[in-house]
């Protein structure tokens, strides 16, 4: 447990400073079509040394996430995701010169109170293999990611940066459930497994519309629609699909805590871009 909770805090931190980097490599970047399925932006935010290298603690993030999902509902870890949202507020203050007032400390207070108490009350995770119509369903709903994004491409800005968020919040979700589904690593069952193809689709297309997003539209709108999308409904298909639990009469406690971290990372969503455009003397314009 203690191990599991690490590596989800570890991948929360690796997670947190990569979206610091990404969002002001993405914005440097020279804008792309508008779509909110653009490849061609992604290639040429790759151009930047600063989301290389966010996309090099990505994926460090990721192998710690693997690990988490292996030892932890899926619930507490989707709850320690959302606090790498804490994670880029402080790297902001630190990278950046953003300067975070009482509400914003506040809010990073209650992600590790929350995470405190789910540590608390969260058993191991669910010992459900999940059925094959649930496999060939997170495959649909990752290629779904990708018709959300053509869609949100056209809506206006702020609505276009929350749909793209919340798409991407998808996708990074169809990740954590497709990490739990996969039982058996070996290549034969791989490439039979819809699971193993989600986990590919899915991730893709939530790098895609994520930096979309970060590139033209609202960063607080959409890093908050992400944060929704990568914890609720990941959350309750680990607990209804996949037999995730808490420790005996400790629910109301993780429930608390799961909301708890959960809101705590929404108030700081407007530090998703690793904060305003800093002046000449390094500090938030």
């Amino acid at each position: 447990m203690i191990v599991g909770m690490l590596c989800a805090l570890g991948a929360a931190v690796c997670f947190g400073v990569a979206s610091v980097l990404q969002a002001v490599a993405a914005r440097a970047a020279t804008p792309g079509s508008g779509s909110g399925v653009d490849a061609r932006l992604l290639v040429r935010a790759l151009r930047e040394w600063r989301y290389v290298a966010g996309l090099g603690l990505d994926a460090v993030g990721f192998g710690l996430e693997i690990v988490a999902l292996r030892l932890l509902p899926i619930y507490a870890v989707s709850a320690a995701l959302a606090a790498s949202l804490a994670v880029t507020a402080v790297a902001a203050a630190r990278l950046l010169g953003v300067r975070l007032g009482r509400a914003e400390w506040g809010a990073v207070a209650a992600v590790c109170g929350g995470l405190g108490m789910l540590g608390l009350a969260s058993g191991r995770e669910g010992d459900g293999v999940g059925s094959t119509a649930l496999r060939w369903a997170v495959l649909g709903t990752a290629f779904a990611v990708l018709g959300l994004g053509v869609v949100a491409g056209r809506l206006p800005d702020r609505a276009r940066a929350a749909a793209l968020g919340f798409g991407a919040g998808i996708g990074f979700g169809v990740v954590e459930v497709a990490v739990r589904l996969l039982d058996d690593l070996s290549p034969g069952a791989l490439a039979a497994d819809p699971a193993a193809y989600a986990l590919l689709v899915g991730g893709g297309a939530a790098f895609l519309l994520l930096t979309s997003a970060l590139q033209r539209g609202s960063v607080t709108a959409a890093t908050a629609g992400m944060v929704i999308g990568e914890t609720v409904g990941p959350a309750l298909v680990g607990v209804i699909a996949l037999g995730d639990r808490t420790r005996p009469g400790l629910a109301p406690l993780a429930v608390a805590g799961f909301a708890l971290a959960v809101l705590g990372a929404l108030a700081l969503a407007r530090f998703g871009e690793g904060g305003a455009p800093a002046d000449g003397d390094g500090h938030a314009a």
